[in-house]
């Protein structure tokens, strides 16, 4: 019995409403696992999914989970409810914009006005 209640089903709530799972994970499993099983599961018809585990943010009881907690210290006695499905929320991080804000401020530097009244 104590194999069973050492067990936790999530389910990942992605942004658009759809779901990962619900799956069964080890009450041991760390937060940075549970990020890597949401990469290796993304839909593939979905756009703008993440490419490393740190575009990842995983939301539980409205808190953001640190990587190196396990699901057993992540646990809410007020949410979670024995035997139940722990729902989890999956925030994907922009790619950084340093890029876009270098091209722009590249063309700012190149556009240059010259006005003459006579």
């Amino acid at each position: 019995m104590s194999g069973l209640q050492d067990q936790v089903e999530i389910k990942f709530r992605l942004i658009d409403g759809s779901d990962i799972g619900p799956k069964s994970f080890p009450a041991a499993t760390t937060v940075s696992t549970l990020k890597e099983t949401i990469l290796a599961q993304w839909p593939k018809d979905k756009e703008n999914g993440p490419r490393t585990v740190k575009d990842v943010k995983l939301i539980s009881a409205g808190k953001i989970l640190e990587n190196n907690r396990t699901v057993e210290d992540c646990r809410s006695p007020l949410c979670d409810i024995p035997g139940g499905v722990t729902i989890m929320h999956v925030v994907v991080q922009p790619p950084p914009l340093e890029k876009a804000e270098k091209k722009l401020s590249d063309d700012q530097n190149q556009c240059k006005c010259v006005c003459v009244i006579l």
